[in-house]
């Protein structure tokens, strides 16, 4: 049976000095897991303007259902502006308030997340109340929850990272994350002892670092296993994190070894990384035709 996963939070539109681009975490990640062939759909909220209507077509042409992202009348469609000055290391001012802080705890919303394979959310859209109660209500009934921590100042706190962090079953960061995260704690230098001190804190089944160009790093029962990263000419690294997740989650939900599940992961951020945007169609195979594998 193909498995279900439901991505929660923000939509909106990368504003980039020519153009723009759809965006948000959970939309990316919704869209790579489709491009897998995963029955991934997206909570979120848009206005009722011509940027939402976009927004609409965009998830439609990508073959995500459109029928749980709400259209609110009183707030405008979300927008960030991107500053690309350093292909590697992309800033975003994120606009607020806008619709998607204002994801309403809609009827049917509990039975789809309670029927889903897997609930991924991030710490963006818990920024504003309103948006914060409805994720904590569909995380009292998800079933295996997985945090993509996308820490985007000034837009969290210690406090709802740590709420977020205890709810989750899987967590995925950065590395700069994981030294921020680590700080908190009397801060570890060490990548291992800092993830093993993170995921104990938790109780967290599985913690994933990315490393950027250097690949990733992976902790669960089974213990530490480390990914070197794949060179790529990079034209720019929006989505890349997203990209990783969903290749992770492809593999995970599959049953993959962990070694293999994290090789695939880093495979799949470094392809979108040699593409404009965050959000490039390609397949599994266009995955493993990549020079690297």
């Amino acid at each position: 049976m193909n498995p279900t996963v439901t991505c929660f939070g923000e939509i909106l539109w990368d504003v980039l000095p020519t153009s723009k681009q759809p965006g948000g975490a959970p939309m990316n990640v919704a869209a790579d897991l489709r491009n897998f062939g995963l029955n991934a759909q997206l909570i979120s909220r848009v206005g009722s303007d011509d940027l939402g209507r976009e927004l609409i077509d965009f998830l439609a042409n990508k073959g995500i259902p459109t029928q749980l992202v709400q259209v609110g009348q009183t707030h405008l469609t979300g927008v960030a502006k991107a500053n690309i000055s350093d292909s590697n290391e992309v800033t975003y001012k994120i606009l607020q308030p806008v619709a998607w802080d204002y994801i309403m705890p809609e009827p049917g919303l509990t039975e789809v997340v309670k029927q889903s394979d897997v609930f991924v959310y991030g710490s963006l859209a818990a920024r504003s109340q309103q948006t914060h109660e409805t994720l904590l209500a569909l995380l009292d009934v998800a079933p295996h929850k997985v945090f993509d921590v996308n820490l985007r100042a000034p837009h969290y706190n210690q406090q709802t990272v740590e709420e977020l962090l205890h709810k989750a079953d899987i967590a995925k960061l950065n590395e700069h994350e994981l030294v921020e995260l680590s700080g908190w704690y009397g801060h570890e230098t060490d990548l291992q002892q800092a993830m093993q001190q993170l995921r104990q804190r938790y109780q967290l089944e599985t913690l994933c670092v990315t490393l950027g160009p250097d690949g990733a790093a992976m902790l669960n029962a089974s213990g530490f296993t480390k990914q070197a990263g794949f060179p790529v000419e990079v034209a720019d690294t929006i989505g890349s994190g997203d990209a990783f997740l969903a290749g992770f989650l492809y593999k995970m939900l599959q049953g993959e070894t962990p070694q293999k599940t994290l090789e695939f992961a880093c495979a799949t951020g470094a392809f979108v990384a040699t593409k404009q945007g965050a959000t490039p169609s390609f397949t599994e195979k266009v995955i493993l035709e990549q020079s690297f594998f």
